[in-house]
């Protein structure tokens, strides 16, 4: 297992630039859960706290694809330093704004300011489809590496924030952010020999990448993940919250990511063969029956075994998450262009930020209405749509494909090393 992985560092730079993609990516993780911390307690309104979160996330998702355009267009380098720099110093109004009380209307303008931060998790997987475009499996392996860093700074990144805002003081998980934001970019723009070229299409492609169909088809299910995502969490909480053991919540959340990094860890050393989109629909069907457990968990046992059955029921449905992202990263870098390849890539996790904040919001609507167990519907309903979605779109996923990936068995799998 691990010969796959250390085949893909042969690469010179390819440690270098992965490592300190991670470190400017964790603030992807921080930045909301850290804004809701720092608010709620200088504030005293989770109101106002979540609704300056959730512009950060309309911008992100407004202004991230445009960025990683520009990116595209001009180099990494020479777009990700300003943008850097942008919202560093969005961020730093905001916490000055924060901290001295100023008007909750500053809060929002600073918020919406910050949402050009770049998309570092594409441009890491731009660079590993530079070095192995023309070796398909070390690709594979490369973006399945990438998915489990995914996990594991949506592990880290939310204690660091939580953990930082509520022992030393509000400000000190958005500020952390920052420092990773502005140290991360810094060593990872300085990566240059592992910069992907740009390419002289760039500048004469016509539109946006969003406007292919097969990424329309991805972006589209991405956004029902996310909302499987988002209304996860929320619900997990209250559900623990109802069985009087709260604090529980993070672990049994916990063992959700570990499920994915696992099966993500697993996935990257299979070298896989016949249809790239039919792995992706078998992927999310497999994701959208995997929520049906909690319903049944939720509605059957209470108490701290409720707790433990819905952490082992998430454990499991976890299994399907990153192969199934793997996937899709893989699909985006086979259907658009390489002149447009970190546009792409960015769309995608765009629609699984809006997923995210659909999801939520639906999810604590639920709960109110109807309590946590009855919410765990929620999920399943957008885990349904996904599927829906994923069938439907199969035709124009097949058709944007190379014949290779678009033919062939969905799930034959070589072990073969």
């Amino acid at each position: 297992m691990l010969s796959s992985y250390r085949q893909i560092f042969a690469a010179p730079g390819s440690l270098a630039f992965s490592l300190t993609g991670f470190i400017s990516r964790l603030p992807i993780s921080m930045t909301g859960i850290g804004i809701v911390t720092m608010l709620s307690q200088l504030r005293g309104s989770y109101g106002v706290a979540g609704a300056v979160s959730a512009v950060l996330a309309l911008a992100a998702a407004v202004a991230g694809p445009q960025v990683s355009r520009l990116v595209d267009r001009y180099g990494q380098r020479r777009v990700a330093l300003p943008a850097t720099a942008i919202t560093i110093a969005a961020a730093a109004g905001l916490l000055l704004c924060a901290r001295l009380d100023a008007p909750d209307w500053t809060l929002f303008v600073c918020a919406a300011a910050m949402g050009g931060m770049p998309s570092t998790g594409a441009m890491v997987r731009a660079r590993w489809a530079y070095l192995y475009s023309d070796e398909a499996p070390k690709l594979h392996t490369a973006y399945s590496f990438e998915a489990v860093m995914d996990e594991v700074c949506f592990i880290v990144g939310p204690i660091l924030a939580i953990g930082l805002a509520t022992a030393v003081f509000p400000e000190a998980g958005v500020l952390l952010a920052g420092v990773f934001l502005s140290v991360g970019m810094v060593l990872f723009t300085a990566q240059r020999r592992t910069e992907p070229p740009v390419h002289p299409a760039a500048h004469h492609t016509g539109g946006s990448a969003i406007r292919n169909a097969g990424l329309q088809v991805l972006v589209l299910t991405f956004v029902a993940t996310g909302a499987i995502f988002g209304s996860v969490e929320v619900v997990t909480v209250a559900f623990a919250q109802e069985q009087g053991h709260t604090a529980a919540a993070s672990l049994v959340l916990a063992l959700y990511a570990l499920g994915s990094c696992l099966a993500g860890v697993v996935f990257g050393t299979l070298r896989l063969k016949g249809s790239m989109a039919g792995r992706f629909l078998g992927g999310v069907a497999v994701m959208a029956v995997s929520m049906i457990p909690l319903v049944v968990v939720a509605e059957t046992v209470t108490g701290i075994a409720g707790l433990v059955s819905i952490g082992a029921a998430l454990f499991l449905a976890g299994i399907s998450i990153s192969p199934t992202l793997i996937t899709a990263m893989a699909l985006v870098e086979r259907l658009v262009p390489a002149a447009q390849l970190t546009e792409g890539m960015t769309w995608t996790t765009t629609g699984l930020a809006l997923g995210v904040a659909l999801g939520s919001s639906a999810a604590g609507w639920m709960v109110d209405a109807a309590g946590a167990p009855a919410a765990y519907w929620v999920p399943v309903s957008a885990a349904a749509f996904g599927a829906l979605t994923a069938l439907a779109g199969l035709g124009r996923l097949r058709s944007g494909l190379p014949e290779a990936d678009a033919e062939g068995p969905a799930l034959t799998v070589d072990l073969e090393r």
